[in-house]
């Protein structure tokens, strides 16, 4: 049986092999498709990200310690037909040690242009399916009107005492990907 999770609700994750899954459904007639971006930000005790090749997207489909593997890029949301839109495998076992938390997060590609936001896309969720069992361990629906936000930090996994737990966080921002990868970068980014 699966759990509803609410916002900032956190459970412990008693199994090390998952998929993260992440779904959407854009509102009809809204003029372009709607291109929403899984990603995940693997960082440190000091809240910053490990190296840049720890940050998986859709052009970095591979974590370095083989811990995280990104399905691909579902460009405009009609893949999924009611399963999840874009998923990230994890493996806990291979996590780098320097990794203490790993943030998934939705952006919106070219929201500016588009004139996009998360308002316009509903059935938002992330879910946590175990590999052994195949079946949905815990699930949270993001039930806010995020109506002028374009990217939403969905949840994210981190280590407390050895042991791995998941929080539905469930907070929006008015960004894009490369926001978040300057919040977490301990670098300079040259644009």
């Amino acid at each position: 049986m699966a759990i509803n999770l609410q916002k900032g609700q956190r459970i412990e994750i008693g199994f090390t092999k998952m998929t993260i899954g992440l779904g959407w459904d854009p509102n009809e007639g809204m003029g372009y498709d709607f291109d929403l971006d899984a990603s995940a930000i693997m960082i440190d005790g000091d809240r910053k990200l490990v190296s840049e090749d720890y940050f998986v997207f859709y052009n970095n489909l591979n974590s370095p310690d083989g811990a995280l593997t990104h399905t691909g890029d579902d460009p405009s949301g009609k893949n999924s037909d009611g399963d999840d839109d874009e998923a990230i495998i994890v493996d806990l076992d291979k996590v780098d040690d320097r990794v203490t938390e790993i943030l998934f997060v939705v952006t919106i590609e070219d929201y500016e242009r588009r004139k996009q936001n998360f308002g316009q896309v509903r059935n938002s969720y992330i879910r946590i399916i175990d590999h052994m069992s195949h079946q949905e361990i815990a699930k949270y629906e993001l039930d806010e009107d995020f109506s002028i936000e374009t990217g939403v930090e969905f949840g994210r996994l981190y280590k407390k005492n050895g042991s791995w737990k998941f929080e539905a966080s469930g907070i929006g921002y008015r960004a894009d990907l490369a926001f978040f990868l300057e919040k977490y970068y301990k670098g300079q980014i040259i644009k």
